[in-house]
């Protein structure tokens, strides 16, 4: 998935009560069992399709992102985690991300603003190797699709983990 950070439909989408409670039901994660959405409806008094279509509606508009599976990289052995940072033309930087995102490998592509004059890059890639070697390699082909196009880049390699988590909605209980 690519992100390019332009403002969505999710400015002016209003959630409704059943949503908010969707949201904190599902912000740790979904219910890990064969029907996750028949569970969550169990939990919420809602049946399973309309636990669907609700979600379906909220990704739709950039409310929820993305409905996806967040690894541990670490605990699977990925231990050579790099944020590569590229500086390419703003014009170009949407497409560019959408290119970069199918490749495979790639687990995070979104475009950011720059930070002048420290920081003169606007797409960020993150890739996952056992080693430096299998992540080089995978930063070399990224390179690739940007050939070219390219006017700077930085790699930056994960020392720990920061955060596994997304947004988070205090409850009424809190």
């Amino acid at each position: 998935m690519f992100d390019d950070g332009l403002p969505d439909a999710a400015a002016t989408f209003a959630l409704d009560a059943t949503d908010l409670r969707l949201i904190e039901a599902t912000q740790a994660g979904l219910p890990i069992c064969a029907r996750p959405y028949h569970a969550l409806g169990g939990r919420l008094g809602l049946d399973a399709d309309e636990v669907m279509a609700r979600l379906t509606r909220m990704r739709e508009v950039g409310v929820v992102r993305r409905i996806a599976a967040v690894p541990n990289h670490y605990r699977l052995g990925y231990r050579a985690n790099a944020m590569t940072v590229w500086d390419v033309e703003d014009v170009a930087a949407s497409a560019l991300g959408r290119e970069v995102a199918a490749l495979e490998f790639v687990s995070h592509c979104y475009r950011r603003p720059r930070r002048p004059p420290d920081w003169p890059y606007n797409l960020f890639v993150m890739v996952h190797g056992h080693e430096r070697a299998e992540t080089e390699a995978k930063i070399a082909a990224v390179a690739r699709v940007l050939d070219g196009r390219v006017r700077g880049r930085a790699v930056l390699y994960s020392t720990r983990i920061l955060k596994k988590t997304g947004l988070r909605i205090r409850s009424a209980d809190d």
